[in-house]
């Protein structure tokens, strides 16, 4: 079973790079998806309909690392993603 984690944020410069539509910026709900060894990390403008996949997602992950892993993603998009997960190194 999938854990899920979701949490609302402003995009840091440079917004977050997505597979679907490019830079996403400002206020942004990103969705960690945590399943079978993988993180698929999704975001979305705030209160909106679409969710896009961030560009280097999904993550393939050594162990389940659950909120943690969310957290560290967060952190992330505060400080921009223009690059999407490619230059991501979770210490979890």
């Amino acid at each position: 079973m999938a854990e899920r984690y979701e949490s609302h944020v402003v995009a840091g410069p440079g917004g977050v790079m997505t597979d679907e539509v490019g830079v996403i910026t400002g206020e942004v709900t990103v969705r960690t998806e945590v399943a079978g060894g993988r993180a698929t990390v999704r975001i979305q403008y705030l209160d909106a309909d679409e969710w896009y996949e961030i560009e280097g997602s999904p993550l393939g992950l050594a162990a389940d690392p659950g909120p943690r892993l969310h957290q560290e993603i967060i952190q992330a998009v505060r400080r921009g993603m223009p690059d999407g997960l490619a230059n991501f190194n979770p210490t979890t």
